[in-house]
C-alpha cells in the first residue's frame, strides 16, 4: 500500500525577508523517507501542483508537511508543518482525507495562536499494485474546483476532520466494507503484514499465479521495494568526485561565504592540493571522520551517502552519532547535516549544522560549523598548498535565559574538539611551517616586476580629451584668423590699443574661449603636478635590526571613483609603529596595477596592526580624498595567509563598489633572540625589576592558550580576579602585543585578550572593602575595540567604551608597573607624548646648557617674514596667548586644535623659559586628521621691549609630515608712540629631514595655510581683549 499526498497550494504564508516575502517549498517526511517540492521565489502564496507517495511500513507512523524559507547559506527558515497520523486515514470510509485546507501550526506552544497560513493537500491510500494515475484522485480536481472550496479548512493531527467530501461515486481503492470493519478493530496493529492479513484474509482462495495482478500483497510489496532498493542503488552509482563536477558545472562563480561570528576554530595552510583536503575530509571513501570519532569518544557513528538535491546545486549528506559523556553532560545523540554551499574544483566551502535536541535547551539552538577550503600561499618548491578555515555559531531557534551559558560552553567544548581534528589534519598533510613562508618571501617578491607609466600615456590620459584638443585647434584657428585679418577702425568706446567686441556674437565668443582656456589651464597645472608625484617609497631598503615588515603591493579591484568621469586616481598609505610608506599614483582607473616593494624599517616592538588607506589623488594636499580603508591585524591572523590575501575595503565609497586589495605581507625577526633580549631589558627600565626570558615550551604553550603566532612571546602573567557581577579568579598574561586573561572554574573557561593599542585609558582604583583593602586596576578600551572580549567586561560607559576591572593582585605595585611601561611603550596618550617629549627635552637642555647654544636651531633655518600687524594691547597682555590659562585653550579651540594641552614653563637658562604643546587638527585644518606636537622657548628681546618665541613643530599623521620640521618665530614689542599698543612679527622656516622633489610646493601650501590660522587666531585675541 501506498500514501499519496498532492501538495497544491498555500497561502497567507509569513514573511521572511524585509521586502515582505519568502522562498518557500514544502518537505513531505514518513518515517525516514523525505521527499521536498521546488522552491517558489518571492511569493507568499505559492503554487506547486506536486505529487509525491511513499511506501507504508508502518500504521503508528505519521506524515510531516513542514512548508519551509530556502536559505541558500545557512538553515532554512521554518514557517510552520501540519502532522497527519496514518491511523485518521484509515479510519475513513474510502481510506481518503480528501482535498482541503489545513491550518500550519507552529513548533512552539508558546506560539500556538500565531497565524502561520494554510496549506492545500490531497491525501489517500492505494493498494501497491495500482499505479497513480489507474486511481481516481481523490477529490484532487480541477483549479476551478480548488478554489470553490478554498474556504474549508481542515485543523492538523488530532483535530482535522477524519473524512472529507468526495465527488466521486465509487471508493478509490477496492476494498470490501466488511474488510474496512474489521481494520478499524484492529488499527493498533503495529506491523504492515498483519494489516494486510487483515484486508486480504478472506481471499486464501486467490490464483496463485506469478501474474503481477495475481501476487500475494506481501510479494508485491517485496517486489516493489526490491525496486526502489535497485533505483537508489543506480542514482547513488555516481562517484563522489562526479557529483562534485556536477555541482561545480551548475556554479554560477559566489563568493566564499563570510565567516561566521562564532570564531575561527581552524586557520591553517597544508601543503596539498584544495581538492586533496577536500577528499580527505568530505570524501565516502576516507576514514578522517571516523579516527576522529574514536579519538574523541564518539560512538555509534552512522554515515549516509552524499546525495544531489536542490536541482543538482547542491550536495549533502548525513551523520548520526553518539558525543561522548562530559564532565558537566552525559552522552548525547547528535545528528550532523553537511552540506556543500560552494565546490567549483578550486575552492569548497561545506556548512555542518549540528542538532543535539538531548542537551539541556538542546531544541533552542542548532550549532553551525563553516567548512572553507581555498587555494593557499604559493611555495617555492611550487607545491600547491591550501588553506583551511573553520568557522562556527550558534544558531538560536528560540530566545532563551542560558544563552550566554550555552555560547561559552559551546566555544569551550568545540576549540577542544577542533584542536584534536587540526592535529589529525596535520598527521595526514604536512602542515605550511613558517621556513617555507620565509623562503617563498624572496621568491614571490622576485617575480615582480614594477611597470613603469609612460610619459606619452600620461601626457594622453589628462590631456588626450575634447576639449583640450578643441581648444588647440580653436587657438590654431584664431592665430590664422589674426594672419589673415585686417585691423578694424576705430570705433564706439574704443581707443588705440583697446579693441572691444562690435556685436553680440563676439562677445559669446570671447566668453568661451575664457571658460575654456580656464578649464584647459586647470587640467595642464593637474598634469604637471602628477609629473612631479609619480614616484613612491617603492623600493627604498630597510635599515636596522629587529621586526621587519615588507609589504608588496599587487593590485586594486573595483576602486571607486569619486568625480564624474568614473575613474579615479588612488595611491596607498602604510602605517604601522608609526611609520609611514606611500605608493605611487596610478591615474585613471578602477583597477590599479603597481607590483611595488614597501620595506619598513626595522621596529623594536612587533607590530599589532597595519593600517592600509586608499586615497584619490586630486592635487597636492588639501584635496585627497580617501577611498577606503582596511586593517591588517597580525595577532590574528596566520602569517602565511597573509603571504597572499585580498583584503576587502571599509568606508561608503569601498563598500558601494566591493572595492579590494591584493597584498603580500610578510613579518620577520631579523635580530633573533637578541630582539628579544633587548626589548624586555627596555621594560626593565620601566618595571625597575628583573625579567626572565621564558622557556620555549612555556611561550608554546602561552601562544596556543590564546591562539597567537608563533613570533609572540610571554614577559609575565599575575594572579588577579576579574570582577564582573561575580569574582573569577584567573590569570592576566602579558606580552608585547596582548594583554589577556585565563579562568578555569570547574571546567567552564574564560578566555579573551585585547592588544595594547585598544587601551584607551588604565586607572588605578583606590583600596577598598569589595577589593580586600588592595587597589585594582580598570582598563578602558576605545570605542569600537574589544568586542570579541565584550562577555567579560565590567560595564559600557556612556561613550560606548568597555571597562574591564582587575583586582586582588597578589603583588599588585608590580602588575601595575608592568602594565603601565607597556601600554606606554605601545599607545600614549597626547599627555604621555608630553611627558616624552619633556624627558627628551631635559637631556637636550643639559646639553644646551654645555654648550652654550640653543636647542631650538632655528639660526639654521632660512626664516621668512609671513605676517605682520599691530595689535591694541601691549606685549605683556599679548603673552597671556602663550600662558596656557583658559584664553589660549579657548583660541586654540577656536582656530581648529582639538585636545589642546600644555606644560608649565620650565627655566631652560637664567632668561630662556620652555615648555611643550600637543594637539589634533581639526577637520578644517587637516581634512585627513592628524597631531602636532610642539617646543616653545620664551625669552625677553634684547633691549628689553617685548618677547620673543621660538617654536619648532612636529606633525604626525600628516602626508608628508616625516619628511620636514616646521620652525616660527613671534617677535612681540611695545610700540613707543603709542601705548597700549604692540606690533606682531611673524617669522617661519621649514627644516627638511629628508629630500623630496615636492619642497615648493609644501612650503606654498603649508605658508598659505599658516597665515590664514595666524589671522584667525589674532582677529580672536583682538576680540577677547575688546570684551
Amino acid at each position: 500500500m501506498r500514501l499519496f499526498i498532492h501538495v497544491i497550494e498555500a497561502r497567507n504564508l509569513p514573511s521572511i525577508y524585509l521586502n515582505g516575502s519568502s522562498d518557500p517549498y514544502v518537505r513531505l517526511q514518513l518515517g525516514k523517507r523525505r521527499s521536498k517540492t521546488t522552491v517558489v521565489k518571492k511569493s507568499l502564496n505559492p503554487l506547486w501542483d506536486e505529487e509525491f507517495s511513499f511506501l507504508v511500513g508502518d500504521l503508528k507512523e505519521e506524515l510531516i508537511i513542514s512548508v519551509l524559507n530556502e536559505d541558500k547559506y545557512f538553515n532554512n527558515d521554518f514557517l510552520g508543518w501540519v502532522r497527519i497520523p496514518l491511523l485518521t486515514i484509515v479510519d475513513t470510509a474510502d481510506l481518503s482525507l480528501g482535498t482541503a485546507w489545513y491550518q500550519l501550526q507552529s513548533k512552539s506552544k508558546k506560539s500556538k495562536n500565531k497565524k502561520r497560513g494554510e496549506i492545500f493537500l490531497t491525501v489517500y491510500l492505494s493498494p501497491r499494485n495500482s499505479l497513480p494515475h489507474e486511481i481516481p484522485h481523490a477529490p484532487c480536481g480541477t483549479l476551478d474546483d480548488i478554489a470553490s472550496k478554498s474556504d474549508k479548512v481542515c485543523e492538523p493531527a488530532g483535530q482535522m476532520p477524519l473524512s472529507a467530501p468526495n465527488n466521486n461515486t465509487e471508493s478509490s481503492i477496492p476494498i470490501e466494507a466488511e474488510d474496512i470493519s474489521t481494520l478499524r478493530e484492529t488499527k493498533s496493529t503495529t506491523s504492515f503484514v498483519e494489516f494486510l492479513s487483515n484486508i486480504f484474509g478472506k481471499n486464501t482462495e486467490a490464483p496463485s499465479s506469478p501474474t503481477p495482478g495475481n501476487l500475494d500483497p506481501l510479494e508485491q510489496l517485496q517486489q516493489a521495494e526490491a525496486c526502489e532498493n535497485q533505483d537508489e542503488e543506480a542514482c547513488c552509482d555516481k562517484t563522489f568526485c562526479e557529483k562534485l563536477e556536477l555541482m561545480a558545472s551548475k556554479d554560477q562563480g559566489d563568493e566564499m561565504p563570510g565567516n561566521l561570528p562564532g570564531g575561527v576554530l581552524i586557520n591553517q595552510s597544508y601543503v596539498a592540493a584544495p581538492g586533496v583536503l577536500n577528499s580527505l575530509l568530505f570524501s565516502p571513501s576516507s576514514s578522517f571522520w571516523q579516527s576522529a570519532a574514536e579519538l574523541q569518544g564518539t560512538t555509534d557513528l552512522q554515515i549516509e551517502p552524499w546525495r544531489l538535491d536542490n536541482d543538482e546545486k547542491c550536495l549533502r549528506r548525513i551523520l548520526i552519532y553518539t558525543k561522548a559523556a562530559s564532565k558537566l553532560i552525559k552522552s548525547v545523540k547528535a545528528t550532523e547535516e553537511q552540506r556543500y554551499l560552494k565546490a567549483d574544483g578550486n575552492a569548497f566551502s561545506v556548512l555542518a549544522t549540528v542538532s543535539t535536541p538531548d542537551v539541556p535547551c538542546g531544541s533552542y539552538f542548532k550549532t553551525e560549523i563553516l567548512y572553507c577550503i581555498t587555494p593557499g600561499p604559493q611555495l617555492p618548491s611550487d607545491d600547491q598548498t591550501s588553506h583551511l578555515l573553520v568557522s562556527w555559531r550558534l544558531n538560536f531557534l528560540q530566545s532563551t535565559m542560558m544563552k550566554g551559558m550555552i555560547e561559552s560552553g559551546a566555544r569551550q567544548g568545540l576549540k577542544e574538539s577542533f584542536a584534536q581534528l587540526a592535529d589529525m589534519v596535520s598527521e595526514n598533510v604536512k602542515a605550511v611551517e613558517q621556513e617555507d613562508i620565509a623562503l617563498n618571501k624572496e621568491h614571490i617578491l622576485s617575480s615582480l616586476q614594477k611597470k613603469e607609466e609612460s610619459k606619452w600615456r600620461l601626457a594622453i590620459w589628462f590631456l588626450g580629451n575634447f576639449t583640450f584638443i578643441s581648444f588647440v585647434f580653436i587657438g590654431l584657428y584664431v592665430l590664422a584668423h589674426l594672419q589673415l585679418a585686417t585691423p578694424s577702425m576705430v570705433s564706439g568706446l574704443e581707443y588705440l590699443g583697446l579693441d572691444l567686441p562690435d556685436s553680440v556674437g563676439e562677445i559669446v565668443v570671447c566668453a568661451i574661449l575664457v571658460l575654456q582656456g580656464q578649464h584647459v589651464l586647470k587640467v595642464t597645472g593637474r598634469f604637471l603636478q602628477t609629473w612631479k608625484q609619480r614616484g613612491s617609497d617603492h623600493g627604498v631598503k630597510a635599515q636596522g635590526n629587529g621586526w621587519l615588515l615588507t609589504v608588496a603591493l599587487i593590485e586594486g579591484c573595483s576602486i571607486s571613483a569619486v568625480d564624474s568621469s568614473g575613474l579615479s586616481d588612488p595611491y596607498v598609505v602604510f602605517n604601522c609603529n608609526g611609520r609611514r610608506k606611500t605608493s605611487s599614483i596610478k591615474f585613471h582607473t578602477e583597477d590599479p596595477k603597481w607590483n611595488e616593494v614597501f620595506e619598513f624599517d626595522a621596529m623594536d616592538d612587533p607590530p599589532s596592526r597595519m593600517d592600509v588607506t586608499v586615497y584619490d589623488f586630486d592635487g597636492p594636499f588639501n584635496e585627497v580624498i580617501p577611498l577606503g580603508h582596511a586593517e591588517v591585524d597580525f595577532v590574528k591572523s596566520n602569517l602565511s595567509d597573509l603571504a597572499d590575501i585580498w583584503i576587502p575595503l571599509q568606508g561608503k565609497f569601498a563598500q558601494a563598489s566591493q572595492s579590494k586589495l591584493h597584498l603580500r605581507v610578510f613579518l620577520s625577526n631579523s635580530g633573533g633572540r637578541g630582539v628579544l633580549t633587548e626589548y624586555l631589558t627596555k621594560v626593565e627600565k620601566e618595571v625597575g625589576k628583573k625579567i626572565n626570558l621564558r622557556s620555549p615550551q612555556t611561550n608554546s604553550a602561552f601562544q596556543k592558550l590564546f591562539s597567537l603566532p608563533e613570533e609572540e612571546f610571554l614577559i609575565n602573567d599575575f594572579t588577579c580576579h576579574l570582577k564582573r557581577k561575580m569574582p573569577l579568579q584567573g590569570r592576566l598574561f602579558l606580552s608585547p602585543r596582548i594583554i589577556g586573561f585565563y579562568a578555569n572554574i570547574f571546567g567552564h573557561k574564560t578566555k579573551f585578550y585585547f592588544v595594547w593599542e585598544d587601551i584607551d585609558d588604565i586607572q588605578v582604583i583606590p583600596p577598598s572593602l569589595s577589593s580586600v583593602g588592595s587597589p585594582s586596576l580598570m582598563i578602558i578600551l576605545h570605542r569600537g575595540r574589544g568586542l570579541d572580549a565584550k562577555y567579560a567586561a565590567k560595564a559600557l560607559d556612556q561613550h560606548g567604551r568597555l571597562k574591564f576591572h582587575f583586582q586582588s593582585f597578589v603583588s599588585f605595585q608590580d602588575a601595575n608597573r608592568t602594565i603601565m611601561a607597556l601600554w606606554k611603550a605601545r599607545s600614549l596618550s597626547p599627555e604621555q607624548k608630553v611627558e616624552e617629549v619633556e624627558e627628551v627635552s631635559e637631556e637636550k637642555r643639559l646639553q644646551t646648557e654645555e654648550s652654550g647654544s640653543s636647542c631650538m636651531g632655528i639660526e639654521d633655518v632660512k626664516m621668512l617674514e609671513v605676517h605682520s600687524s599691530f595689535l591694541s594691547v601691549d606685549a605683556n597682555s599679548f603673552m597671556e596667548l602663550f600662558s596656557g590659562g583658559p584664553l589660549e585653550h579657548k583660541i586654540m579651540q577656536k582656530a581648529g586644535c582639538l585636545d589642546y594641552s600644555t606644560t608649565p614653563w620650565e627655566p631652560v637658562n637664567h632668561n630662556t623659559v620652555e615648555r611643550q604643546t600637543t594637539y589634533k587638527f581639526d577637520k578644517s585644518l587637516s581634512i585627513y586628521g592628524g597631531e602636532a606636537s610642539t617646543t616653545q622657548q620664551k625669552s625677553p628681546l634684547t633691549d628689553n621691549s617685548g618677547w620673543m618665541i621660538e617654536e619648532v613643530m612636529t606633525l604626525q599623521g600628516v602626508l608628508l609630515g616625516d619628511y620636514f620640521n616646521l620652525q616660527l618665530k613671534y617677535q612681540v614689542r611695545d610700540v613707543p608712540c603709542k601705548p597700549k599698543t604692540s606690533n606682531v612679527q611673524i617669522f617661519f622656516g621649514i627644516a627638511w629631514l629628508k629630500s623630496t622633489k615636492h619642497q615648493k610646493k609644501i612650503a606654498k601650501n603649508i605658508i598659505s595655510d599658516i597665515s590664514v590660522r595666524i589671522k584667525e587666531i589674532f582677529f580672536e585675541v583682538e576680540k577677547e581683549f575688546q570684551n
